[in-house]
């Protein structure tokens, strides 16, 4: 699983590349004429062509251009951000607060169908209470030295999480026992955010299963995913958001989940773990 830029944004930004290089070939001209052109070292060029240096917009429409295929620049430049919104820095999205992240993907949400998503350090946003939300919210503003939006972003997350009770999506969500036990917020804010999920399991679109301590297991805990139908995976970093689009990736994440899957369990035995962690605050 992916713990830097993934092989998705490398393959996104290769492809990039190598059409910025066959205009150039079918321009007939070289790397020299090229970087003499556009005003730039030649070694600028040979950079951006070997995929080692992302090229900037105002730089694709030079290239194009000195290589008289002004007609490319629109197509290019949307493939070239396209690239960038695969891996992008918390501190980039959320450098305005947190609400709008919030906000962004609804129209995602609302488009898909099949969530699964496996959690092995929060509960699933889709389930968490307003509490629960305000405490984690805060300590990531707080960490990541965001604008202090943190009331708007909970109504916002809130807002968004009303979709499981909505017809034609359902939600396979697998979370780590341990989840059930770290103290987000005080423990009044962790015995509700417990009950809930005892209340959101009866839900006919949601499936909740817990991988208990101790369980022998071939698949290792890894960082938290989400799954969107069959077409794309967004995975959460410490320092980044990683989208993944290739279906070779897309594969191992869905895989990943099956054998996840195995290892948890699911009704009566699920709430089990979920009572002993309510008891377990005092």
């Amino acid at each position: 699983m992916p713990t830097s830029p993934s092989s998705s944004v490398q393959a996104a930004r290769t492809a990039v590349a190598s059409r910025l290089c066959d205009i150039r070939l079918n321009a007939g001209i070289t790397g020299r004429e090229l970087a003499v052109r556009c005003g730039w070292s030649e070694s600028k060029s040979s950079r951006i062509e070997n995929g080692k240096t992302p090229p900037a917009d105002a730089d694709i429409r030079a290239w194009c251009t000195a290589c008289g295929a002004d007609g490319r620049i629109t197509d290019l430049i949307a493939a070239n951000r396209n690239a960038d919104s695969m891996y992008v820095e918390w501190r980039r999205l959320q450098r305005t607060g947190l609400r709008h992240l919030q906000e962004s993907s609804v129209p995602l949400y609302r488009a898909t169908r099949r969530f699964r998503a496996y959690c092995s350090n929060v509960v699933p946003g889709f389930l968490q209470t307003s509490g629960y939300a305000a405490a984690l919210l805060s300590s990531i503003a707080a960490f990541r030295h965001t604008p202090n939006d943190v009331s708007e972003a909970v109504a916002s997350r809130l807002a968004r999480s009303q979709i499981i009770y909505e017809p034609d999506h359902s939600f396979a969500l697998l979370i780590e026992e341990s989840v059930l036990h770290y103290q987000i917020g005080d423990p009044g804010v962790m015995a509700g955010q417990l009950g809930h999920l005892l209340a959101v399991m009866s839900l006919p679109s949601v499936s909740l299963g817990i991988i208990p301590f101790g369980r022998r297991r071939n698949m290792w805990a890894v960082e938290m995913f989400t799954m969107f139908d069959e077409s794309r995976v967004h995975v959460e970093l410490l320092s980044a958001a990683v989208t993944v689009t290739a279906p070779g990736e897309i594969s191992d994440y869905q895989k990943a989940f099956g054998e996840f899957s195995k290892h948890a369990v699911y009704g009566a035995s699920a709430r089990s773990l979920i009572t002993s962690a309510v008891d377990s605050l005092g």
